[in-house]
């Protein structure tokens, strides 16, 4: 299939500028056979006791810096570690910037620049402390360039509330509707289990190639535990089914099913892929032409899902990252 497949129109009053408050107040469509109009809080009503839910733990770090080198004013969005404090990042006014050069934060932190390659750098990181506690102190939240409203409340409505492991770069987005009220909740319908999959910038990148087999995926670190895949073949033998809350959490449990443990991947998912391990997806609207919308198309089915699109644009559902959401079944035609 071609890129221009995948393409639909948004309106742009459409795009979600801050969540629903309380976060568990947005509305979901309900994909199977049918197009039903819900709201989250009916997520829990639709669990049964042997399904297995699965969500991303990955917590989201002030990836978005601000800097000085030779008397420039530097912007970088950190995405993907390298380890021993070495990051890749895309930066911006770096035209001037050489291998070498020093790029200060603030008085305790500052990178080396290792390498420059098209307004891509690898930077690596000096400082006393440990880096995410610097983060903190001189980073923000890296946002989506499509949410414009940075406030005081960013920190918290762009970070689950159940976030643990430091180290995405953009938030498992379907996870934001979940309150701690909510997750236990869950606990007392079905088993819930969790998985912690990295969110790298090069999963929101978009598709250039027409041909979308020519498009390469950057690759995102994860981890499986063996316990968790004691659980999903738990209840796949009793009937029951594994949802996974997002596509990252989906991504990484076709990826690490058959070999649990720390590793990385670089799946891209598209209709006629044959899915392993994942019955159910809570996912949220995706952009037109990304590779997350090819993905739930490979899941529901394209003309389903391309009418469910549709059908969400009609009765005004918000998209993205702080949009509302989708319940959907995987198709029997995988």
């Amino acid at each position: 299939m071609k890129l221009s497949d995948y393409d639909f129109h948004l309106p742009k009053e459409l795009i979600a500028q801050s969540p629903v408050v309380p976060r568990n107040n947005s509305r979901m469509l309900i994909v199977s056979d049918s197009y039903l109009n819900s709201h989250f809080n009916d997520f829990i009503n639709l669990v049964n006791k042997d399904d297995l839910v699965v969500l991303n733990k990955s917590k989201v770090i002030p990836a978005y810096l601000e800097g000085t080198s030779n008397n420039r004013i530097i912007t970088l969005n950190l995405h993907k570690s390298l380890g021993h404090n070495r990051w890749l990042c895309f930066a911006k006014k770096s035209k001037a910037l050489k291998i070498g050069d020093v790029i200060l934060f603030g008085q305790d932190l500052s990178a080396v620049i290792c390498m420059k390659n098209f307004g891509e750098l690898e930077l690596e990181f000096q400082t006393n402390d440990d880096l995410y506690s610097q983060l903190e102190t001189y980073g923000k939240m890296p946002l989506p360039p499509y949410i414009k409203n940075y406030n005081n409340q960013t920190e918290y409505d762009y970070q689950t509330v159940y976030a643990e492991d430091p180290g995405s770069v953009a938030a498992p987005t379907a996870g934001l509707h979940f309150t701690q009220e909510k997750i236990e909740e869950l606990k007392q319908k079905a088993t819930v289990r969790y998985l912690t999959l990295h969110v790298g910038a090069g999963t929101f990148l978009p598709v250039k190639t027409e041909n979308i087999a020519e498009h390469k995926m950057h690759s995102e670190e994860f981890e499986i535990s063996n316990e968790l895949r004691e659980r999903i073949i738990e209840a796949k033998s009793k009937g029951g089914r594994v949802i996974a809350v997002g596509t990252t959490s989906l991504r990484a449990l076709e990826s690490g099913f058959d070999s649990p443990g720390k590793k990385s991947t670089d799946i891209f998912i598209t209709p006629g892929y044959k899915f392993k391990v994942v019955d159910m997806l809570l996912t949220n609207f995706h952009l037109p032409k990304s590779t997350l919308f090819m993905l739930v198309c490979a899941f529901s089915g394209y003309n389903k899902m391309k009418s469910a699109y549709e059908h969400a644009i009609k009765e005004k559902y918000r998209f993205f990252s702080y949009g509302d959401c989708c319940l959907l079944s995987r198709s029997n035609n995988d």
